[in-house]
């Protein structure tokens, strides 16, 4: 049965997407901690981060890299935290969380219930951030 993840990836559910490559997709996690928090998950359904081959974990990273430095350019912060847990979908995915402080990183905060209106324009500023990098 395909992930959550793949789902999102084959638009059979909807997201705010970020962006994507040939190998990556990027989207607005839906219970975020905070404004901006981007999920970037490879497009072939590996449960573990470190069990996908070398190109496909490098593609990851250096996406991820991308996608971060677009959400600089869009949401007030002083870092993009980066975390790979890996437990609630058995898909391998990266968080990059717009952080002002060691605890917006703190997965036992409550996540906030943003508008689907701010979502979306959200998605759209670093989609466009994202686009003037390439």
């Amino acid at each position: 049965m395909a992930s959550i993840f793949s789902r999102i990836i084959a638009r059979e559910i909807p997201c705010y997407k970020v962006g994507e490559t040939e190998d990556c997709f990027a989207f607005l996690d839906i219970s975020p901690l905070a404004l901006g928090h981007v999920l970037v998950v490879p497009k072939k359904e590996v449960d573990y981060l470190f069990d996908m081959d070398d190109s496909l974990y490098l593609n990851l990273m250096s996406f991820s890299k991308l996608v971060a430095a677009a959400q600089r350019k869009v949401i007030p912060c002083q870092r993009i935290g980066v975390c790979v847990i890996g437990l609630e979908v058995p898909h391998a995915h990266v968080h990059l969380i717009p952080m002002n402080s060691v605890n917006d990183m703190n997965f036992a905060r409550p996540k906030l219930q943003l508008p689907a209106e701010v979502m979306a324009e959200t998605a759209a500023k670093i989609s466009a951030a994202l686009s003037g990098q390439a």
